[in-house]
């Protein structure tokens, strides 16, 4: 029977129901149009069924203006004004044209379901099944939903299938072809600091014939480029290049390379490779680059630096590369020990400490504290530029000043003959909460102290009595070794266009999830990783007209989103870029003159990422060779501003000791 099925019937054959009765007196099959009560409402139901593309579809639904009253409202209309309200709304018209309605959407979602291997009678069930008094638009629009949504999964499960057939990580390492086909050995000269590993490393590295040095920081990158340039191992001097991602010094006819560790050249061959910090293949956020050093440095023989716990993740790295291994664990030289008791006072501070905070406020705060105890300080955090930061080490070097005071920035690289560390705290915020600090880091800071040949030991002291305490505990603490198996692999550029082109996506942050949460780990020994930051940045890039590798290449540059000035810096770099404009620096040194400390500091740290972005995009950022003398500037005037700081401070405060 279809919807529009009609016959003349007694009033007798209804249910003695005056509603029924009304219906019937229409001319209309009371199985085919129905007068319901329910959710608070009198409704017309029409039912009948569909046959298409050989599914037979009954449906109850109700037509557009199926919806006569509330129940209230209802029971106080008398038999006639019922009567002319059905005929309104009750019409072979009205019921074929739901019935219309009902043919062309079946054929519509049974069309969509056909094209997606999906189950049509799984979705047009509620057509029949769902008692409810919205029209059958709604109802439509509801299934709509529901098959645009299974569409939607099966889609992703094709393309997640299809992304983990295009990348295997278990095949990781032979992605760099150059390692992969040439024999490499493997060296790991582990031990805590002041041990000598990063020394005798660097002297296999000058006597080669060609090699690279990979360092975590553009600091050590610059401090080894020139080490390497003061070597004489053969009598004449090496021709050394430095890399990074913000300068390069191209030598020419060069041997040998200082870079930082994620500017690796994986094509081009050399005698010795040098991986400093290898402990830090278990950073959450940079590990991918410690991952991809060791698994790609094209050298014959590969030094592994770095804490002895990092000894059982390397022997799984070499095992899984099929390379030889050499361990040697190196002894610290010169004796650490704690003090007898915490500090207490300022007055109790001596030339040759190191005074350790966690914040660039903190360490302005007891600089300008212990200068007016007429002691000299130099300065150190992690926002100053390498090249202040190294000017203020060198004025600890030489005497010019007394103290140094700085962050954990200290603890890797930056060689001063500091004799003792004090610790002013040992929490530090995490980028979520104030914790404890590790005890590798407490042990990688302390060893700072006892310089070998300039001290005969190290001394470690908290400020205070709990501190000490702590820093006591923290040291005597074991150190858990590296995890042998996740090793991070962070997506290249080609892993993204192999997801795209199986996928036909252009969203970098669904092209990121897809590269986590999508391709193949066989056994979970290199596990892909993305970090926090390169996400929520590919949000907002997807609202660009840019190309998924510009979009990439945006999302890596080396400047925090937290600075208001360097995140509108970003954006506005990111929009001259979609529309394919030129976006040139302008000289105006003069302008550092009249910034406080932050703001310097925070220039310096924008022309650096405008550098960054000139080497990657030289076509639209073109003034790279302004960029490097404007973040010299910079740097200058900061460390000017700090040394004038310090001697204001001291010229307040007669020197009461040396």
């Amino acid at each position: 029977m279809t919807a529009s099925s009609t016959q003349q019937l007694p009033p007798s054959a209804n249910d003695n129901s005056d509603d029924d009765t009304l219906v019937a007196e229409l001319g209309f099959d009371p199985q085919a149009v129905r007068l319901v009560k329910l959710e608070g409402r009198v409704f017309l139901q029409f039912s009948g069924a569909v046959d298409e593309g050989g599914l037979n579809v009954p449906y109850h639904l109700v037509p557009a203006q199926g919806v006569l009253a509330r129940p209230g409202k209802w029971r106080k209309m008398d038999a006639d004004t019922r009567r002319a309200l059905l005929r309104e709304r009750v019409s072979e018209r009205t019921i074929d044209e739901l019935h219309q309605s009902v043919r062309v959407f079946v054929r519509d979602i049974s069309g969509e379901c056909e094209d997606h291997n999906l189950d049509a009678a799984t979705f047009l069930g509620p057509l029949f099944e769902m008692e409810t008094s919205e029209p059958a638009s709604y109802l439509f629009e509801r299934i709509e939903q529901r098959v645009a949504h299974a569409v939607e999964r099966a889609q992703e499960e094709r393309h997640a299938a299809r992304t983990r057939a295009s990348i295997n990580l278990a095949e990781y390492p032979a992605s760099f072809e150059v390692a992969r086909r040439m024999p490499r050995k493997f060296i790991a000269l582990l031990g805590p600091t002041n041990s000598g590993k990063t020394h005798r490393a660097m002297e296999a590295l000058a006597k080669a014939k060609s090699g690279v040095y990979l360092a975590p920081l553009r600091l050590l990158a610059l401090e080894n480029f020139e080490r390497l340039q003061a070597a004489r191992p053969h009598g004449e001097p090496l021709a050394v290049s430095l890399v990074t991602g913000e300068e390069r010094r191209i030598a020419e006819n060069g041997t040998h390379v200082a870079s930082t560790v994620e500017m690796l050249d994986s094509r081009t061959p050399v005698e010795v490779a040098v991986i400093d910090e290898i402990q830090m293949l278990a950073d959450r956020d940079r590990g991918a680059a410690w991952t991809a050093a060791v698994c790609g440095a094209p050298a014959s023989v590969v030094y592994l630096v770095g804490a002895p716990e990092a000894r059982r993740a390397i022997e799984a790295l070499a095992a899984r590369l099929e390379c030889p291994l050499e361990v040697h664990l190196l002894k610290r030289m010169a004796p650490l020990s704690m003090e007898s008791g915490a500090v207490r006072k300022l007055r109790n501070l001596k030339r040759g400490d190191a005074v350790i905070c966690f914040s660039r406020r903190e360490v302005l705060m007891w600089r300008d504290m212990i200068t007016e105890m007429g002691l000299s300080v130099a300065t150190v955090y992690g926002n100053l530029a390498p090249e202040v930061r190294r000017a203020q080490a060198e004025r600890f070097r030489d005497g010019s000043a007394d103290i140094v005071v700085g962050t954990d920035a200290l603890a890797m690289g930056l060689n001063m003959p500091i004799e003792r560390i004090v610790m002013t705290t040992t929490v530090k915020f995490n980028g979520v909460d104030e914790e404890e600090i590790s005890a590798s880091l407490a042990r990688q800071i302390a060893g700072r102290a006892g310089r070998y040949g300039v001290h005969e030991e190290g001394k470690v002291a908290g400020y205070d009595d709990e501190t000490h305490d702590v820093m006591r505990a923290l040291l005597k603490e074991k150190l858990a070794p590296l995890n042998a198996t996740g090793f991070p692999v962070a997506p290249s550029l080609e892993h993204l266009h192999r997801i795209a082109a199986v996928t036909d996506e252009t969203s970098l942050v669904r092209l990121l999830k897809r590269f986590v949460h999508n391709i193949d780990v066989p056994d979970g020994f290199f596990y892909p990783r993305i970090t926090e930051e390169q996400s929520e940045r590919a949000e907002w890039l997807d609202t660009l007209p840019l190309s998924v590798a510009e979009k990439f290449m945006l999302s890596l540059v080396p400047v925090s989103t937290k600075v208001p000035s360097l995140h509108r810096a970003w954006e506005m770099w990111a929009q001259s870029l979609a529309k394919k404009k030129v976006c040139k620096l302008h000289e105006d040194i003069s302008q550092l003159a009249w910034q406080n400390l932050q703001e310097v500091e925070d220039s310096c740290r924008l022309y650096s990422a405008y550098a960054w972005l000139a080497y990657r995009e030289p076509e639209f950022f073109p003034s790279v060779a302004l960029a490097q003398e404007l973040a010299r500037s910079a740097s200058e005037r900061v460390d000017s501003m700090l040394q004038s700081q310090n001697a204001a401070a001291r010229q307040r405060h007669p020197k009461k000791f040396r």
